[in-house]
């Protein structure tokens, strides 16, 4: 009890920090020194405005495409059982009037497809598949811009990063300063701009793919409706 009191006094008249004190000081530099994520990315430097514009480009794209495609990939369940009771019917110019109406890529190469009702189905076939190739067309429509954003975001991200890199053992070569704090403070910052343009260019790439996986499927469902199409104008063959 004697020794702790001592122990107590010593510390009082002396100053010394205790151990709790110690662990909150310690504590509040360490939420000092937190970085957020804004103040992060403005010291990336310069690149980091075209790697933004990159992004937003990006987002863009993706959105506008994404809503394109799915617009296309709507396809009614009645619409070719319709088409085949119209044809099969006699009534080719309500065929003609649905497929129309109908705002889809399937829909136009079946119009196209009725346009050519009384020729042979070589030639049916090509047309229609003709106006398939245009509608696919359409869907890849600025595709290629995210395709080059994959490719590009890195390199700026990179250049970025060795330009920083440069400057940092510049200041060193004239101030002799080789200290660990300040070459480590030069290279994570200088690191932001390689870290930002893997990240564009990693979901630009995942966007990229998965457009296309969605327009496969619109194409597979146009290629339905075009076998459909040329079964039905071969009914009448059979049953005969």
């Amino acid at each position: 009890m004697l020794l702790s009191g001592l122990v107590t006094v010593l510390q009082d008249s002396l100053l010394i920090p205790k151990a709790d004190t110690v662990a909150t000081a310690a504590n509040a530099v360490a939420a000092d020194q937190h970085i957020q994520l804004l103040d992060l990315l403005m010291k990336g430097g310069v690149l980091m405005i075209p790697l933004g514009i990159l992004s937003l480009i990006a987002v863009f794209v993706f959105v506008e495409r994404y809503i394109t495609i799915a617009k296309a990939g709507r396809i009614e369940e009645n619409f070719m059982p319709m088409i085949r009771d119209h044809i099969t019917g006699g009534n080719i110019q309500a065929a003609r009037s649905l497929s129309k109406n109908t705002a889809n890529p399937a829909a136009r190469m079946i119009d196209k497809g009725i346009q050519r009702i009384g020729k042979p189905i070589e030639n049916i076939e090509r047309s229609m598949e003709n106006v398939g190739k245009l509608e696919i067309y359409k869907m890849e429509k600025n595709l290629v811009v995210l395709a080059i954003i994959a490719g590009i975001a890195p390199m700026f991200g990179f250049l970025g990063t060795i330009a920083g890199m440069i400057q940092t053992f510049f200041n060193i070569s004239i101030t002799s300063d080789i200290t660990l704090g300040t070459i480590a403070g030069g290279i994570y910052v200088k690191m932001i701009t390689s870290a930002t343009g893997l990240i564009i260019g990693i979901v630009a790439y995942i966007c990229y793919s998965f457009l296309n996986a969605q327009i496969d499927k619109v194409v597979n469902k146009m290629e339905a409706s075009s076998a459909e199409f040329i079964d039905i104008l071969q009914e009448p063959a059979k049953t005969m």
